[in-house]
């Protein structure tokens, strides 16, 4: 038999299908399963956002190739956004269209690294990107975030971890899975950090739109001078628009590295999805107050969430912002897997193992928790009091 590649025949398999079997095995004995599993929007799209997509699907115009950068349409109403969000000169040109948050992860990671290269992540870090580098042949380093500073990266623990192979650090804010939420200050700090190392910060800000209620800008990092040499921003539409099965995200970076990503977006997708760039490049400016509303609301979601856990005082709460918490749990020694799947077949309490955002996690889980509305939230403090691990 013909031999797999190596790098990709001993990757794990995809971990949210083996935690929703573990779905399937619950009885309903607690009530409904309380699904905390995914990162999805736990509230549907807009009329207007379905409509658009229905308009446009539907429409010749886009049945044929579009330009490798995405629609021109899109590139600029996306543009002008990032123009406000961080008031800074960012235009058409600053913006690479792809098919979703992950494939502007591996566009980006190609553009600027090979096999052999190194990209240091914090630990805990998002699965998917980990998989991502391990697949290419690229190295992956890994700085540990102190769970007592609330999972935030440290700025020393940063600088001493890169060697000389590193081309990149790898971050996300708000943090899947942790949901810490990385203060200007810190990211400014780790900028600097990578500028006088001659490395790429890759920024992931797919949460970005759930930034906590009166918190600004997220950063200052594109009205920095040169930012073109060290920053490259990464964003999914999926989240706030309620469209993660359209697969729509963008890079925000330099032309210079939106000229790469081009030559490797031809060769992965050709073009991102067309229709559904129409749809949002009109949904962009018409939606704003609906989905500043839809940030209130997980704000909400958020609170709620500290409430529950303080009513569970055994389950410490590590860390919690935008869509996710990170749940310490209170069985010392036991497996993140064990508690987890035990937790979906008996409490109906579906969540995923720390230990699949790395492996100095087996003390939390991750809660997902935008998924579930302020009532379904309230319901989880009976099940975790009462939960026991035979």
């Amino acid at each position: 038999m013909p031999r797999f590649n190596p790098l990709v025949e001993t990757l794990a398999a995809p971990p949210i299908p083996s935690v929703f079997a573990w779905a399937a095995a619950y009885d309903g004995r607690n009530g409904p399963m309380i699904d905390l599993s995914q990162a999805v929007p736990g509230y549907p799209p807009h009329p207007e956002m379905l409509r658009l997509l229905g308009e446009n699907a539907a429409s010749r115009a886009y049945t044929g190739y579009g330009p490798i950068e995405g629609e021109e349409n899109l590139r600029k109403a996306y543009g002008a956004h990032l123009a406000g969000t961080y008031g800074a000169p960012l235009a058409a040109d600053n913006v690479h269209v792809t098919s979703g948050c992950n494939q502007a992860f591996i566009c980006a990671a190609m553009a600027i690294a090979g096999a052999g290269d190194a990209v240091l992540m914090s630990d805990p870090y998002y699965f998917n990107q980990e998989t991502t580098l391990a697949m290419l042949g690229i190295k992956t380093r890994f700085a540990p975030c102190d769970p007592e500073n609330g999972f935030l990266p440290d700025i020393d623990t940063l600088a001493a971890a890169i060697a000389p192979d590193v081309r990149a650090i790898a971050l996300v804010s708000p943090n899947n899975p942790t949901g810490a939420v990385y203060p200007p200050e810190l990211l400014s700090a780790i900028y600097d950090l990578c500028a006088a190392r001659g490395i790429w910060l890759i920024l992931d800000e797919t949460y970005r739109d759930f930034l906590p209620v009166g918190a600004g800008r997220p950063h200052e990092l594109f009205g920095r001078k040169g930012w073109e040499e060290t920053l490259i921003g990464l964003y999914s539409f999926s989240k706030s628009f309620c469209i993660p099965g359209h697969r729509l995200g963008a890079i925000t970076a330099g032309p210079a590295v939106v000229e790469q990503v081009a030559k490797i977006m031809d060769n992965l997708q050709i073009c991102p999805p067309r229709s559904a760039q129409a749809a949002v490049a009109t949904a962009l400016p018409l939606l704003a107050d609906w989905r500043e509303e839809n940030r209130r609301e997980i704000a909400r979601r958020v609170e709620a969430l500290r409430a529950t856990m303080a009513g569970a005082p055994a389950w410490r709460v590590g860390a919690v912002g935008a869509y996710f918490a990170f749940i310490g749990h209170p069985f010392d020694g036991v497996s993140s897997a064990r508690v987890a799947e035990k937790l979906a077949k008996e409490a109906g309490i579906l969540c995923l193992p720390g230990s699949y955002f790395g492996a100095r996690q087996e003390g939390y889980l991750r809660f997902a928790f935008a998924n579930a509305d302020v009532a379904t939230i309230g319901l989880l403090q009976d099940r975790l009091q009462r939960f026991v691990l035979d």
